[in-house]
């Protein structure tokens, strides 16, 4: 289940006909018979992640802005770990970790796999891909000199 802010940004989105950044991260490319990847499955992909909206930046903001979510995301830049490798490494309880995946699975920093009775977390290169390139876009925009005042 969803915290109440992150069930609100996800109802925020829906209503606006947009798509939350985590159902874009989970997006898989469909094989066909002969191996190669459909297209129409990877433009969505690639066309989502070139426009990172301002709810999405949010909520990625919203995650990193926490120093325990910023350590976890640190922990997983080195690959793939196990919950229980980060518990120890981070000193949380595991509850305590369990909340802070969850705000980063929600923003779909981390994606999340299970092995027999151990959950592995690893970082989504999408969406760091995605503020990287939103956060370039605004770096060359800032410098755009005023328009002069008509008024």
């Amino acid at each position: 289940m969803h915290q109440p802010y992150l069930m609100h940004q996800d109802q925020l989105m829906r209503s606006r006909g947009l798509i939350p950044l985590v159902s874009v991260s989970t997006m898989v490319v469909q094989l066909d018979a002969s191996g190669s990847g459909s297209a129409g499955a990877a433009g969505a992909v690639g066309a989502a992640e070139a426009e990172l909206l301002p709810e999405q930046a949010c909520l990625l903001f919203k995650a990193f802005a926490d120093p325990v979510r910023l350590a976890v995301v640190q922990a997983l830049g080195g690959g793939e770990r196990c919950v229980c490798d980060l518990t120890s490494e981070l000193g949380l309880a595991q509850s305590r970790l369990s909340f802070h995946l969850r705000v980063l699975r929600d923003a779909g920093l981390i994606e999340s796999r299970d092995q027999g009775r151990w959950v592995y977390y690893r970082l989504c290169p999408q969406a760091i891909t995605s503020l990287q390139d939103w956060l370039a876009a605004l770096a060359q925009r800032c410098h755009r000199p005023a328009q002069p005042c008509v008024g």
